[in-house]
């Protein structure tokens, strides 16, 4: 059952999932988030919520799963379209060989991330 009918505006992708998907409003559709449009958003945007807000990952684009945020990870994101793997960053490859051994060749277009990852 679809949720609440909310405003055209507030629709950005026109699906019955569109009003769960936050998005910073000077930010186009469909972009990745950087983090200093999360720190914007957090600061700005979504600072009047309670802190008792849960906050819950979407499994994918189309709002198919949901789980609650668990945890994070500074890792490295080498992206092939909109997917992608994600690796340990330089500095931990560098302090453990066990790493190293498991990651042997890192691509070359694997930026530093911030990795938000799912309760379930």
């Amino acid at each position: 059952m679809p949720g609440p009918s909310i405003p055209p505006r507030s629709h950005p992708y026109g699906d019955r999932h569109a009003q769960l998907r936050p998005r910073a409003r000077s930010e186009p559709a469909r972009q990745p988030l950087t983090l200093a449009v999360l720190r914007r958003l957090v600061g700005n945007d979504w600072s009047r919520l309670p802190g008792s807000t849960l906050v819950v990952l979407s499994g994918d684009a189309e709002g198919n799963s949901f789980s609650p945020f668990s945890t994070y990870a500074h890792a490295r994101y080498a992206p092939d379209e909109l997917r992608g793997e994600v690796y340990p960053l330089e500095s931990e490859l560098a302090r453990d060989a066990g790493l190293r051994s498991l990651y042997g060749q890192i691509p070359k277009n694997a930026v530093a991330a911030l990795v938000l990852y799912p309760l379930g």
